[in-house]
């Protein structure tokens, strides 16, 4: 290319994720011209690296799991996981690491794709090196949207490049199954890593630097996990931090706080993540590169009125599915000031993404599942809410003994005592991941505790576990 092009859009999104594609759909929708500037893949990390991956690894395992708990069937799935065949499947749903799909879906929504890295390079303008080193400057009409997304964060550990380890993107598109794994994390990635590699065969330690597993849910969460990886055969070690890794004949050397020497043949860090946002071009517009961005309910950064950060890159809620919450709120602000409508900002207004505050839904696909949205006990208290805690033994319900033969679980509500209103809710046990849109309803909509006895559950279904905790608020 001899000379820079320079194309003119009224949207240009910075990443083709979930959150990318969704910004551009609804913008499109509204009739509005987007280009999306991608240096990986079109589908980005939840569909090559994260989500897809991970559920696939991770749906044989609990399917196993929840068939050895039925009567009459058990006997049959005592054997070991068919590995290849799982690993297969993951290769199956990432499209053996292949967009051409996800290039389709964009170029049937109308929206022009740009691949290569794009960088701010002033306001409204994004300059894009493409594989060739071309650049193209695109500029942007009405709104520039970062969708970049977050990575694995590293601890500062000397001589850690060297040892090469792994992060969620090796531990979801590994080809083999290493015989020992060490993984050094107690949050959701380091839970469901472990969950699938024991299952798979690997010999699997846990070190935890905190007091238990799941720190951001109700403590009862992972106790449950912890318990259940700990049955399964995996060495779950809390309150011990990493002080050293090596790398020494083909396999890995840790060195824990306490001294103790764990020989591994892979080790996993799921220690955190940190905004994809140090080479944007953020400097070219007073933004600090590297940093999080921070916005408004539309998704708008602080004091720039073209620029949305939307998804990980705002730290308001990193998961796919918020993300893409986000995105459909983004797309629609932008459009409606892109029209001149009036902007519906009020919480849960259509251009106000309340739910990031008073309702985030998560499944954290382990065995037991632990699922949970809204507040917890403690950051109800601590965000000075007057409330009440009830929890339920699963296990009394007759769905759930139905479910499995000695179902272990635990539900918990918190309810608002001025306004009772559900302020949030926590399930832990086989099965729940689909029952957290009903209390994702119930938080979000507000539901007054008296309209939800109204709500019946259906006979005998672990759902049931709604009526108990009713039961359980009222005789409290």
């Amino acid at each position: 290319m001899t000379e820079t092009e320079t194309n003119a859009y009224d949207v240009v999104v910075l990443g083709a994720g979930p959150v990318g594609e969704n910004v551009a759909d609804r913008t499109r929708a509204a009739g509005l011209t987007t280009a999306v500037v991608e240096s990986e893949l079109v589908g980005g990390e939840c569909s090559y690296w994260a989500c897809m991956p991970s559920k696939a690894l991770l749906r044989p395992v609990i399917a196993r799991a929840d068939a050895r708990r039925v009567p009459g069937l058990s006997q049959s799935v005592q054997g070991p996981l068919d590995a290849s065949a799982v690993l297969a499947h993951r290769d199956y749903y990432t499209s053996d690491w292949k967009d051409d799909g996800q290039v389709g879906w964009l170029d049937g929504i109308g929206a022009d794709l740009y691949r290569g890295h794009g960088r701010l390079t002033g306001p409204r303008t994004v300059t894009v090196t493409g594989p060739d080193g071309g650049e193209r400057v695109l500029t942007a009409r009405h709104a520039v949207a970062v969708c970049t997304g977050s990575r694995a964060a590293l601890p500062g550990l000397p001589g850690l490049d060297e040892v090469r380890p792994w992060t969620s993107r090796e531990a979801t598109s590994a080809k083999d199954v290493p015989g020992r794994l060490i993984v050094v994390g107690g949050g959701v990635v380091a839970t469901e890593m472990a969950t699938v590699w024991q299952a798979l065969g690997s010999k699997v330690t846990m070190l935890v630097r905190g007091k238990g597993l799941l720190p951001r849910m109700e403590p009862f969460a992972g106790e449950l996990v912890a318990e259940a990886l700990t049955e399964a055969g995996a060495d779950v070690r809390t309150g011990t931090s990493v002080e050293s890794v090596t790398r020494e004949n083909g396999g890995v050397v840790a060195v824990t706080d306490n001294g103790d020497r764990i020989e591994a043949d892979e080790i996993l860090f799921a220690t955190g993540r940190a905004p994809r946002t140090d080479d944007l071009g953020l400097e070219t517009i007073g933004l600090e590169p590297g940093s999080w961005l921070d916005v408004d309910d539309s998704l708008r950064v602080t004091g720039h009125d073209w620029l949305y950060a939307v998804g990980d890159v705002n730290q308001r809620a990193l998961l796919t599915h918020q993300g893409k919450y986000q995105a459909r709120i983004a797309g629609a602000a932008i459009a409606a000031r892109a029209t001149g409508e009036t902007l519906l900002a009020e919480p849960w207004g259509v251009h106000a993404a309340t739910a990031d505050h008073a309702a985030v839904p998560q499944v954290v696909f382990t065995d037991p599942e632990a699922a949970a949205v809204g507040l917890s006990l403690a950051e109800a208290e601590q965000a000075g809410h007057r409330v009440k805690a009830v929890d339920v033994d699963l296990s009394t319900v007759a769905g759930a003994g139905l479910f499995a033969d000695g179902y272990k679980g635990r539900a918990r509500m918190v309810v608002d005592l001025e306004d009772e209103i559900l302020r949030g809710v926590t399930l832990v046990g086989p099965g729940v991941g689909e029952l957290i849109h009903s209390a994702t309803i119930a938080v979000a909509g507000q539901v007054p505790v008296g309209r939800l006895w109204h709500a019946v559950p259906s006979y005998p279904t672990i759902s049931e576990v709604w009526l108990r905790l009713l039961e359980a608020y009222r005789d409290a």
